[in-house]
């Protein structure tokens, strides 16, 4: 989903599409029209059943005309949970609410458990909607449009719509409603365009023509996947509402919020309006992603995407339906339909773009505080870490290097040899990233502070209704805000970071604060009084306005108003700055961003901010980095032991057994907080972190090579179980494991004080990792003493697991095998060590695995052809590789060791290469093969067992 440059929103697609959100049986309350519309020109259409007419009929109070509002409505007989709000904007009395023509029916409880009470006032059945006309077909799908006779209690409705479908792929539906007359504001993210129909769908889709609402199927089992003729269709000036029923209540997706992967259906609303707040519950976050997957019997799934950046909330009830609620733009809907889970997660990526591709050294352990207050505290951390044997690859800085806490500076007190501290860490081996808000100071005398000068003289600042720059406050003081959206910005920034690069050869750039976040209100002067500072619908936003920890929504950007692009100002600068780093540096760019919006994985990964050192967080770290991986952002993770407060030794000692496990693994904490490096805990502490860490970087070929998955098939790295066992509805609501691509299975200890911890274990062998002899992991320290089985076979069921502090739970699914390396204290190290296999033999004896290699950071290495690929695969007591694509990248990687888990019987006789190995060792304990070899992993080989 590349950015487009310059603004006008997508010309109208020759099919396009509408439509909003998965659904399914509300048979018993859904409203379809006494009739539905099927083109008979779309073989993909199909009629809709008696019953749902009949359902209709029941309900709607015939064909007569529909009541005019202000008329009280009859039919209010609407069960409590099915009932959809008429006062979604404010308390209204029944006077008033009658006054909109809807029903007001008292709820006599909170429903236990939900966020919301169930509204009182309500639409009824008869509620004047659009009705549908002129149906034609189209290359790609069809159009129409949709016309209101009565306005609603919004002001400015838009009474003519345009609604273009596209059936764009078997698997993928694009609806969109627009203003065909005034040209409205339109995310300004290209997607794929398509210029026919596709041949065969998963989908049929139906219409009902009065009042208007879509229909999709699932053709398989006749499925109702997304259904909004559930309630009324709202687009007016500045609000736009559309509901459909849900077929499961089992919903993830719409983050960024903290809680379970899965949202409870239970009366819950989710607001989307990127906010700079230390995570807690039911509140808007840092990122915003209209789009959620919906898990449904026998393991099928389907998806929605709402691409539409305004401040909305998302409602759930337990009907099950969903509602989105806009503050602006257009309705531009994604359907995907699987069918199961991993398709749908690849179907979206379609449309917003496929994970960047990190350096090998990203995926290493980093280590940042706020307070390392001069190059003198960094380089003793650095010294402190490599005394006391534990792995770092990158060293960071908080806002503690700049001059008076400006970008693109550095204050010459402590870090006056900042570019020698950095080029001292590339002498070792290591990397260094440095934090860099998008705000920048505006209170120099003019000539003073050259990003600030440049930026006045480029035009590339946010400007108020003066046509000035808008100037907010944050670290620095007064300060100004790159306007991302103009290419002018983007050059802008690139040159900024090129300059400062000349000084620091930094290699990654950490963009916080780009929310955009705010000291004060709007702004240091206030915020105008008009419609978009004060819209007639404010979404349930931390603060209680657009403006709160931010700048004005009516403030003015090159593309729209703030009020459009609030949601995508992180994804700007992220990719502001990807486009940077690879002008500048020539190699792949490594960024790091608090604030996200859909497809932000293409440019960057993300930390989960501003965490409490809490076992509560710890707990809820882990459907965080689940949720941001299904959204296509796999290079995710929290700040291990916690940012804000005093971590404990033990909540410590799990979080880095934990944070061995994100993809993106680094420990920071606040200036205000007690240090928190691995070396400040006491020797039984350091050594269970470094057992972690020696187990991760043992395992960085295998997520290197999840990683590569990711970047070119839309696959995820860490992964919920329901993507890999959907058929199996317990593993739904698992998050406290998590999957490391198909192969690897975590259960962390997330509670104070366990030494043991139950997880969730779907039908297969699972294979203890612990059984993996030591040295075939390089230099790992002794597996813990504690008893473990060597294997778990399941058929689907829970298992308590011993747990000491020194030990976090690893196990490998039958059926694969996964590349291992040497650690060392860097990448730069573990990279030349030898490798190892761990191979995990199903009941038949067959298992398969793969590892990508490259040089771990130049751009390009797949169009040139510079990486080397390899499987594995095992069968009849043999072990052989299968060379995709070979050159002299990864030519020197040696293995040393393989182990096969598994093997019931005692071999006689192991052969590498047609050569006998005499000093091979089996367990029948643990049914495990360890076979020393010495073969190059670039060339083929085989060994076998009899």
């Amino acid at each position: 989903m590349d950015m487009k440059w310059p603004p006008c929103p997508r010309p109208l697609l020759g099919a396009c599409a509408l439509l909003s959100l998965a659904t399914a049986a509300l048979v018993g309350h859904v409203l379809l029209h006494d009739f539905m519309v099927v083109p008979r020109e779309l073989h993909g259409f199909s009629q809709v059943p008696k019953e749902m007419n009949q359902a209709h009929q029941q309900r709607a109070s015939g064909p007569g005309p529909q009541p005019s509002l202000g008329a009280a409505p009859t039919q209010c007989d609407v069960p409590p949970n099915s009932r959809f709000d008429c006062a979604p904007d404010k308390a209204i009395t029944r006077e008033q609410c009658e006054a909109r023509g809807c029903c007001y029916v008292p709820a006599r409880w909170r429903p236990r458990g939900s966020q919301m009470a169930q509204p009182w006032c309500f639409f009824p059945p008869s509620y004047p909607s659009y009705k549908l006309g002129n149906l034609t077909t189209t290359e790609t799908g069809y159009t129409a449009t949709l016309r209101r006779d009565t306005p609603t209690f919004f002001p400015k409705d838009v009474l003519t719509l345009r609604l273009d479908v596209l059936m764009e792929t078997e698997s993928r539906l694009h609806l969109t409603i627009r203003d065909p007359v005034n040209q409205r504001y339109e995310v300004p993210l290209e997607t794929p365009r398509v210029h026919s129909r596709a041949p065969s769908t998963l989908y049929s889709v139906e219409f009902s023509e009065e009042p208007f609402g879509v229909v999709v199927r699932r053709k398989l089992d006749g499925r109702v996947v997304l259904n909004t003729t559930v309630a009324p269709l709202f687009f007016a000036e500045q609000f736009l509402q559309l509901s459909t029923s849900l077929p499961s209540p089992y919903v993830t997706g719409l983050a960024e919020h903290l809680g379970p992967l899965m949202l409870s259906t239970n009366w819950t609303k989710v607001t989307l309006w990127n906010r700079d707040v230390a995570p807690k519950s039911d509140v808007n976050l840092y990122g915003s992603h209209p789009f959620y997957l919906v898990l449904e019997d026998g393991g099928l799934a389907h998806g929605v995407f709402l691409l539409n950046s305004n401040a909305m909330d998302v409602v759930l009830q337990p009907s099950p339906a969903l509602s989105w609620r806009s503050t602006g733009g257009i309705l531009d809907v994604y359907v995907f339909l699987g069918p199961e889970p991993k398709s749908v997660v690849r179907q979206y990526l379609d449309v917003v773009g496929y994970p960047f591709m990190p350096p090998y050294w990203g995926l290493g352990f980093h280590l940042c505080r706020w307070g390392y207050s001069s190059t003198a505290i960094t380089r003793q951390v650095v010294e402190n870490m490599t005394q006391a044997l534990f792995p770092l690859d990158v060293q960071w800085n908080d806002l503690d290097y700049m001059d008076a806490r400006r970008d693109f500076t550095f204050n010459t007190d402590g870090f006056g040899d900042f570019p020698a501290m950095v080029q001292e860490l590339h002498q070792g081996g290591r990397r260094y990233v440095m934090i860099v808000d998008p705000a920048i100071s505006s209170s120099g005398p003019a000539g003073s502070y050259r990003p600030y000068d440049e930026g006045l003289r480029r035009g590339v600042f946010i400007t108020n209704d003066t046509g000035q720059p808008l100037i907010g406050k944050v670290w620095p003081g007064p300060t100004a805000f790159p306007d991302f959206t103009n290419p002018e910005t983007l050059d802008w920034w690139q040159d900024m970071v090129a300059e400062f690069h000349a000084q620091v050869p930094f290699d990654g750039m950490w963009i916080d604060m780009n929310e955009p976040s705010n000291f004060v209100k709007g702004s240091v002067d206030g915020c105008p009084d008009s419609d978009l500072e004060n819209p007639p619908y404010v979404p349930g936003v931390v603060g209680g306005t657009l403006r709160a920890a931010t700048i004005c929504a009516s403030s003015h950007q090159f593309l729209s108003t703030h009020y459009n692009l609030h949601n995508l100002y992180g994804l700007t600068e992220a990719l502001a700055s990807h486009r940077a780093l690879v002008k500048v540096r020539g190699s792949r760019p490594f960024v790091i961003s608090r604030s996200t919006f859909a497809g932000h994985g293409r440019y960057a990964g993300h930390w989960t901010g501003d965490v409490w050192s809490s076992w509560e967080q710890l707990s809820s770290s882990v459907p965080e980095v689940l949720l941001f991986n299904l959204l296509g952002v796999p290079l995710v993770g929290a700040d291990i032991c916690g940012f804000l407060g005093n971590t404990s030794e033990e909540l410590c000692v799990r979080w880095t057994q934990l944070g061995a496990f994100y993809p993106f693994m680094r420990n920071h904490n606040d200036l205000h907080s007690l240090p928190q490096e691995p070396y400040r805990f006491s020797d039984s502490a350091q050594r269970a972190m470094r057992t972690a860490l020696a187990l991760r970087y043992a395992l960085l070929p295998h997520l290197y090579t999840l990683f590569h998955r990711a970047h070119t098939g839309g696959e995820t790295v860490a992964r919920p179980l329901f993507l890999e066992f959907p058929e199996d509805p317990h593993t739904w609501t698992v998050d406290r494991q998590l999957l490391w691509g198909e192969a690897l299975l975590i259960t962390p200890v997330l509670e104070a004080g366990k030494v043991e911890v139950t997880g969730y274990f779907p039908n297969g062998t699972w294979y203890n990792l612990q059984t993996v002899p030591a040295e075939a992991l390089g230099s790992l320290p002794p597996p813990p003493s504690a008893p473990f089985k060597s294997a778990i076979h399941s058929e689907g069921q829970w298992v308590t697991l011993p747990a000491p502090l020194d030990t976090i739970n690893l196990h490998l699914r039958a059926g694969h095998i996964i590349p291992l390396q040497g650690p060392g204290l860097t990448t730069t190290e573990s990279r030349k060590q030898p490798m190892a296999l761990a191979v995990a033999l199903t009941g038949s004896g067959e298992a398969h695995g793969e590892l990508f290699w490259d040089d771990g950071e130049s751009l390009g290495v797949l169009e040139r052809g510079a990486y080397m690929q390899v499987v594995f695969l095992a069968r009849n007591n043999t072990i052989m590789n299968e060379l995709l694509h070979v050159t002299n990248e990864g030519a020197g990687l040696q293995l040393r060791k393989v182990t096969v888990l598994g093997v019931v019987t005692a071999p006689q006789q192991v052969v590498s290469n047609g050569i006998p190995v005499s000093n091979f060792t089996y367990s029948l304990q643990t049914q495990t093969l360890a076979i020393p070899v010495s073969l190059a992993m670039g060339e083929q080989f085989l060994i076998s067992w009899s």
